[in-house]
């Protein structure tokens, strides 16, 4: 599916500036980044509604958005230099995911132009690696009874002294959503089979989680790839994936720390075998400058989602405390609805989701995850499994 919505831009001649695909339910979200005019945009909208299983698309660049992305870059951190980075880091709200003698990794999420700002100030430090998601965002609500979401939070909530229990809200909340039609089984575009006659994995299931290490080896791979920014270079790294069977579980494509080169991080299922074939392959593409398989390397990994959550004033210090506990920051509120902004890893963004459906989600954007080796060494996955010390 990846490969089919990039050729509708390879094809014409669009530079997707940056692309975010993440997973929800049994369905995929892309935020996609490109200039060119009005009059031609609307006509690759309509090239692009035409694809089998794409139902919906929207151009939101000109009504009031809340919009972010996320990145993480990795700068060489001397010791005595070590206390003015921390209080960069501290005044652009960043966080520290690992550190060496001599690098530091640093997250930082915000708008486009907050991270341009990030990179200026710290590229005095020396910049050795930066992997940024695509740019995700959502309308900001309107008020009152004539916003979009307003039924659906009323629905929700129709009697605020009355206690409800979680299934009664999930099923009231169930009802208010529009059924959509299925167009899996027929197209003009691009013909597919019927769901009834293929039996796949379900993975675009935001509770499927990651696969883990069984028996036979299949587990998910994390990709990061350095390619020229270049028109119609994306649609040729999915082809390889494409044709090769391979289920894009999670890209995400950014600016890297050179200018001219985008890094592109993904996440496939496979074996060891097949991925090392599948990166040989890659290796072929002559706009390709670099690819690593980060799954055996120590890797520090992030993911953004906004949500947006209808809760009224009588539910909104509970979602509020929720967020609290996963430090989730409020970034939009009306009288019906709040928008929660979550950076972290695939089970922390699963987790929030889970908590906050009995209340109502209204809408969802996801990145795909973006990664960069630990220099520390230090694999969080296994500490995990440790006991604190008493």
């Amino acid at each position: 599916m990846i490969n089919r919505i990039a050729g509708v831009f390879a094809r014409r001649g669009y530079n997707i500036e940056s692309l975010a695909v993440g997973l929800n339910r049994d369905k995929a979200l892309f935020t996609i980044v490109v200039s060119g005019t009005e009059s031609v945009l609307q006509q690759v909208m309509e090239q692009l509604k035409k694809l089998v299983n794409v139902l919906k698309v929207e151009d939101i660049s000109q009504e009031p958005q809340v919009e972010r992305e996320l990145m993480l870059i990795k700068i060489n951190a001397d010791p005595k230099y070590r206390t003015e980075v921390m209080w960069l880091v501290d005044i652009f709200r960043g966080k520290i995911v690992d550190i060496s003698d001599h690098s530091l990794t640093i997250e930082v999420t915000g708008d486009p132009g907050k991270m341009v700002a990030v990179q200026r100030n710290l590229s005095k430090f020396g910049i050795r690696e930066i992997a940024r998601t695509g740019k995700i965002a959502l309308r900001r609500e309107k008020m009152g009874e004539s916003a979009p979401f307003w039924r659906f939070s009323a629905a929700s909530y129709p009697d605020l002294e009355e206690a409800r229990t979680v299934s009664t809200v999930l099923k009231t909340a169930n009802k208010t959503r529009v059924r959509e039609p299925d167009t899996s089984s027929g197209g003009d575009v691009y013909p597919v089979e019927s769901a009834d006659e293929i039996s796949i994995n379900q993975v675009l299931d935001a509770h499927w989680g990651v696969l883990n290490d069984d028996t036979s080896g299949f587990r998910s791979h994390t990709l990061s790839m350095v390619v020229t920014d270049a028109p119609g270079v994306l649609n040729l790294v999915t082809g390889v994936f494409s044709r090769r069977g391979y289920n894009i579980q999670s890209l995400a494509v950014g600016h890297a720390e050179v200018e001219g080169l985008s890094r592109i991080t993904t996440v496939v299922p496979g074996t060891d075998e097949s991925i090392g074939k599948l990166v040989q392959q890659l290796y072929k593409l002559v706009n390709l400058h670099e690819v690593c398989d980060l799954t055996h390397l120590p890797f520090a990994e992030r993911e953004l989602m906004l949500i947006k959550i209808a809760a009224n004033a009588a539910a909104r210090r509970n979602v509020l405390d929720i967020a609290s506990i996963f430090r989730a920051k409020a970034i939009d509120v009306s009288d019906h609805t709040i928008t929660l902004e979550l950076s972290g890893d695939l089970d922390k963004m699963v987790a929030l989701q889970r908590l906050l459906e009995p209340y109502g989600i209204c809408e969802v954007a996801r990145t795909g995850r973006v990664a960069l080796v630990r220099e520390s060494g230090v694999d969080s996955k296994y500490l995990r499994g440790y006991s604190y010390p008493l």
